[in-house]
């Protein structure tokens, strides 16, 4: 586990399944109409139960760059905020993952939660670059905490060691103490 601190927040980065975090709340890697297929929203629909998909089809879908948030279900986290990341080839790929990111933090915010992990959103089945991934999300949380945040913890939860390096590679050019 590697840690770092933005002001009263901190960063961590650790190799493992998002749906075993015990933060507030995780975030599913959502498709636009918040169905839970595969990757990230399969393991979460999986252990977190029908509850979950049941809300997501209440809210009925967002945007892309958007975040919604329902209940835990039976996961260790309270709350998963479903934030749409771009796929490849739609276009403006690098201001969606931005957007996706920064809306999940503000849902975070407006639900008073302390803590949050994220997985590598867009990076499976939409295609998104790895690199390009890490370096806009870091870059963007370390922005987000750099303002007045209820939020403690922040954590980038990558299921690879590969991926794990590389986010670390990002967060390490972005934040030298």
């Amino acid at each position: 586990m590697i840690t770092k601190k933005i002001n009263k927040t901190v960063i961590q980065l650790i190799q493992g399944d998002i749906t075993e975090q015990t933060t507030d709340a995780i975030v599913n890697a959502a498709n636009a109409q918040l169905i839970l297929g595969g990757g990230v929203a399969g393991a979460i629909r999986n252990k977190g139960g029908s509850t979950i998909q049941d809300e997501c089809n209440h809210i009925g879908g967002t945007f892309v760059g958007g975040a919604v948030i329902t209940t835990g279900g039976n996961l260790k986290a309270k709350y998963v905020i479903h934030a749409v990341g771009p796929q490849m080839g739609e276009g403006d790929e690098d201001n969606k993952l931005k957007n996706a990111t920064i809306n999940s933090l503000k849902v975070a915010n407006e639900n008073n939660l302390k803590s949050i992990a994220f997985p590598a959103i867009s990076t499976g089945i939409f295609g998104f670059p790895l690199e390009r991934c890490a370096g806009i999300m870091i870059k963007e949380t370390i922005n987000y905490l750099q303002s007045k945040t209820k939020l403690e913890k922040v954590v980038f939860c990558l299921f690879e060691k590969s991926a794990l390096n590389i986010f670390l590679d990002k967060l390490n050019l972005l934040i030298t103490s």
